[in-house]
């Protein structure tokens, strides 16, 4: 019998039952049942004592470990037996654990009990949101300069910033004229930033720093420091003239070239063999060059006639030949010259894509001024008349009928014009015709626009469904209303 209450029990160390035993002893006492967490809101980490922000998720293990390190001293008296959360209300600003413990009471009999603890969730922004929001506050700034006209490089480059998450630590981004300035809390992530530029595009950097304060007693300096980040200034669709020496080593190739795609290294075609030649930034920065026009400077011509041409036969030490074009011959008059008779012979690389009729914009060397230190020096006669850019199409139509996005950067503006529009519609449509560029970059699909089918031959190049990424979308509503979905 329950030396307490009489009731008949199996027998037990303390002679008591377990009504009467939790009565007596509280295994709990000592253990609070209220406990804070300080939440930051900006980036969504938990303070961990004394000054560590980590990220968890709820009802994460990683959450559970910080809640019972609130907790730790007082356990030690008592055994943890089993540990987890009660569900709350995400909004709610509650966390619950229901905590079972173990503990050797009289005579030696071991009680066991379940409690549970209650953790208010508090707002306090951390040092690095508090720096974030400071704007002026900053240890390091990239300075990312490109000197052109346009922007396409610098377009590439953004995408492949968001693809790699490259953004997220800085604390602020500037654009100005010429490029932009990334702000940083250390040199560290400074440093990182710089690293992947060099990885990615063709550039060159150097470093300076500038002491701020200097404790004498600690021997501790503070120091702001710069990084200048210069991309060289050749973009995709330039003519450039090399210097004869640096055609020589590229395979003997043509010193008049279009650049076709600007990666981590500038690739340049030669127009009149298909011979192609990959120039990275140590080798352009060592024998430079500049394009010889801008992209104003494009003309619409209309093809008369062409045709496609073997394969020429190699000259000494060439080097190799894209497969992806076809040379071709071809007459061209300039729309703004059909009322007259005058027509270009020119030799092109892009024979796999024009036909007779198609309009193709280029530049006219045979009525310009070449203002260029390599071009002046070139016989006149190894100075083709056109070289042909890109084959045209009706932009509004290829506007309206693009079904994708892609995502920018979060930027102060000092003010945009109509000639940036311009240019990134230049680089979307880059994307659709260049399948190499297309591999980088993070490509959303636009729900608002119908899709249709991609079988169509005759229109400009298009992007696949299977190429886009779905883009997620947060509805407004946390409920999610009447049988909606929260997330879309």
């Amino acid at each position: 019998l329950c030396c307490q209450c009489g009731v008949a029990i199996p027998p037990n160390p303390a002679n008591m039952c377990v009504g009467c035993l939790r009565a007596q002893v509280d295994i709990t006492e000592g253990i609070p049942k209220q406990g804070t967490l300080h939440f930051c809101k900006q980036c969504e980490r938990y303070l961990q004592p004394p000054g560590t922000w980590i990220q968890c998720t709820l009802e994460s293990r990683e959450l559970l470990a910080l809640c019972l390190k609130k907790i730790k001293a007082s356990l030690s008296k008592v055994r943890l037996i089993d540990a987890g959360f009660i569900w709350t209300e995400p909004h709610s600003k509650r966390l619950k654990l229901k905590l079972t413990v173990q503990k050797e009471v009289i005579n030696g009999a071991v009680l066991q009990q379940v409690f549970v603890v209650e953790y208010i969730v508090q707002s306090q922004m951390c040092e690095d949101c508090h720096r974030i929001e400071a704007k002026d506050f900053w240890k390091a700034v990239v300075q990312v300069r490109q000197k052109t006209l346009h922007k396409k490089t610098f377009y590439y480059l953004e995408q492949l910033i968001l693809k790699h998450r490259l953004h997220q630590n800085t604390l602020r981004i500037k654009e100005i004229h010429d490029g932009l300035d990334f702000y940083y809390s250390s040199k560290q992530q400074a440093q990182k930033m710089v690293d992947f530029l060099q990885c990615t595009v063709p550039s060159r950097s150097k470093s300076s720093q500038r002491l701020i304060s200097h404790d004498i007693h600690s021997n501790a300096y503070n120091y702001k420091s710069t990084f200048s980040v210069e991309i060289v200034p050749i973009c995709k669709d330039n003519v450039v003239c090399l210097s004869p020496k640096l055609a020589q080593s590229l395979g003997n190739m043509s010193q008049i070239c279009v650049c076709i795609r600007v990666t981590s290294t500038i690739h340049l075609i030669d127009p009149s063999t298909l011979q192609i030649a990959e120039i990275d930034g140590n080798t352009y920065w060592r024998h430079p060059f500049n394009s010889l026009f801008h992209p104003k400077q494009l003309e619409e011509f209309i093809i008369v006639d062409i045709n496609r041409v073997q394969e020429k036969k190699k000259g000494a030490g060439a080097g190799a030949r894209s497969n992806k074009h076809t040379l071709a011959e071809a007459w061209v008059q300039k729309t703004s010259e059909l009322n007259t008779d005058h027509q270009y012979f020119c030799c092109t690389h892009l024979g796999h894509i024009l036909n007779p009729g198609d309009l193709v914009l280029g530049f006219d060397l045979a009525n310009c001024n070449l203002n260029d230190e390599f071009a002046n020096k070139m016989n006149p006669h190894n100075i083709p008349d056109v070289i042909l850019i890109k084959k045209s199409y009706d932009r509004t139509k290829r506007q309206r009928r693009r079904n994708w996005k892609l995502k920018e950067l979060e930027r102060d503006r000092e003010g945009t014009d109509t000639d940036d529009e311009r240019q990134y519609q230049d680089f979307l449509e880059d994307l659709e015709e260049d399948e190499a560029i297309r591999k980088n970059v993070n490509i959303y699909r636009n729900a608002d626009i119908p899709v249709e089918s991609d079988t169509d031959d005759d229109g400009p190049p298009r992007i696949s469904l299977a190429e886009m990424l779905e883009d997620l979308h947060i509805s407004q509503d946390a409920t999610g209303g009447e049988g909606a979905n929260m997330m879309t």
